[in-house]
């Protein structure tokens, strides 16, 4: 199984976490935005939407999108719950994760970080600040609410709601949001972290995860 991903692409990050953590071997492929690899013929044959990360099979059949992907290798494993209602509270904390967490702590990663010369409105950082705050906001309230030992939407087993939700949980401070007033997210990526098999951004060097240095 092939994965096509950008080396500090979050979403594809989240992928392989799941794959090092289940035992399934990735040939990583990875790209380059600047380059314009993620523009060639070659890659738009095999991603329909154009960005990473994509999984290629064997057989030439690809997968698009990370909670896709997710969803794809989980099945069979204990990252994916068998109980329906346990699938439904995976599945509303990843849509939760798309759509109202990852794009404001993925925009002052950029802002502020990897691309601190782009000129951007001072509204839309502000209007960033306020909604990632407000998602990690309800992510602590949820991690504390819990049993002590348990993981965001099923029990004492981590499913891939806490893999969707873990990279740019981890890189928030990159974009400026500090986690200090969050004990429970805190607590949370280090359990995540202490796992069997945890693969940081950079494999390897997990005092990479908030580089803004390609290795």
């Amino acid at each position: 199984m092939r994965l096509y991903d950008t080396q500090r692409s979050g979403n594809a990050w989240k992928v392989r976490l799941l794959a090092s953590f289940i035992g399934q071997p990735l040939e990583r492929r990875t790209l380059s935005i600047d380059k314009g690899d993620l523009e060639t013929p070659e890659f738009r044959a095999i991603a329909r939407f154009r960005q990473v990360p994509v999984i290629e099979m064997a057989d030439g059949r690809t997968i698009a999108e990370s909670a896709a992907i997710l969803f794809f290798l989980a099945q069979g494993t204990d990252w994916w719950p068998k109980d329906p209602s346990e699938q439904a509270d995976v599945l509303s904390w990843m849509s939760f994760e798309q759509s109202a967490h990852m794009h404001p702590l993925a925009q002052l990663r950029l802002h502020r970080a990897l691309h601190p010369d782009w000129k951007v409105e001072r509204g839309d950082v502000e209007e960033w600040e306020r909604k990632a705050n407000r998602a990690l906001a309800v992510l602590d309230e949820r991690l504390g609410q819990v049993e002590e030992g348990n993981w965001l939407a099923t029990g004492s087993q981590p499913s891939i709601a806490d893999i969707a939700l873990y990279p740019y949980t981890r890189m928030a401070r990159m974009g400026g949001i500090e986690l200090d007033d969050k004990p429970n997210v805190l607590s949370w990526l280090k359990r995540i972290e202490s796992l069997p098999g945890y693969s940081a951004l950079f494999p390897g060097k997990a005092e990479l995860n908030e580089s803004v240095v390609e290795s």
